[in-house]
């Protein structure tokens, strides 16, 4: 393949690639919250977003359980898209890392505990904690990494000239 044929490659629309991108990471970072909360690695379900608007025993059910994994599937495209907005230029694993952090921080920090979704950090269990923590981080980097390495392989196909 030459470098002509490179360049005739299609060139993705990020606004979709961000939909994608926020879509799966909704999908799979809420099944290992699933799991993790299964294992009791936290006691703070995936329905945790959703968690003000329904009893909470809905949530035990198979239908509560597929309501929270769609709003934090919902949540995760729109962190998605915020991302794309605000920090696509930036290529370092570590962005996404902050981004994880960040919004570990506002979820469990300040929203959560004032909007009833779950208590106040003190009153969590140290591995709750530290498991959607170290959740939060990978699903941040998930998201950043995979929209930044999408910006660059966009930026360098726009880069090459046409023969």
């Amino acid at each position: 393949m030459t470098s002509a044929h490179t360049a005739e490659k299609k060139v993705t629309n990020r606004w979709v690639f961000v939909l994608y991108i926020g879509f799966f990471a909704g999908l799979i970072w809420g099944a290992i919250k699933i799991i993790e909360n299964y294992f009791k690695f936290t006691t703070i379900g995936i329905g945790f977003m959703a968690e003000p608007f329904f009893k909470h025993d809905f949530f035990n059910t198979w239908l509560g359980l597929f309501t929270g994994w769609a709003c934090f599937t919902i949540f995760s495209i729109f962190a998605s898209c915020l991302y794309m907005f605000t920090m696509w230029k930036l290529r370092s694993p570590m962005w996404g890392l902050g981004y994880g952090a960040f919004w570990w921080a506002i979820l469990y920090l300040l929203v959560g505990p004032m909007t009833g979704m779950f208590y106040w950090i003190n009153q969590l269990e140290l591995n709750t904690i530290i498991s959607d923590f170290c959740l939060f981080l990978v699903w941040g980097m998930f998201v950043g990494y995979s929209i930044a390495i999408e910006y660059t392989n966009v930026r360098t196909i726009q880069a090459i000239p046409k023969s």
